[in-house]
């Protein structure tokens, strides 16, 4: 029986992330995405004690597509979660994806230091992580 690499969250993440602000509207956060694979937005935290929110383009097309809101009078505040479950870059991937499959979640933030640092998805998990695996074994 072989034994499997330990990934950590770190290793799968993307680094790459659009952090904004709660009151910049739906328009502008999206005119003003960086990253071209960007399904999520990582809204920054008010104040330092404050937590960070995300919001994903699905809740775009929910609340404000599908809705037929106008995205130039729509904050992102009104439609984001917060506060957001984060996952520490450190954690091993399968126990990540755990922590998803239970909290029914598709990405979060990876903080470290209480600052985000990347953002992780089941996709990074399985494309970057489990098929590592695969090909050395």
């Amino acid at each position: 029986m072989s034994q499997r690499q330990l990934i950590r969250v770190r290793e799968v993440m993307k680094p790459q992330f659009d952090l904004i602000d709660g009151m910049t509207t739906v328009a502008d956060a999206l005119r003003t995405m960086q990253h071209v694979e960007t399904k999520a937005l990582i809204v920054d935290k008010r104040h330092e004690n404050d937590e960070y929110g995300m919001v994903l383009i699905s809740d775009i097309a929910r609340h404000v597509l599908a809705k037929d809101r106008a995205p130039e009078r729509v904050n992102v505040y009104e439609i984001m979660a917060k506060p957001v479950i984060s996952v520490d870059p450190e954690m091993d991937i399968r126990y990540c994806a755990r922590l998803f499959e239970r909290f029914e979640l598709s990405r979060a933030p990876v903080l470290e230091q209480g600052r985000v640092i990347g953002i992780v998805s089941f996709t990074d998990m399985v494309l970057r992580g489990l098929c590592r695996n695969i090909d050395q074994g």
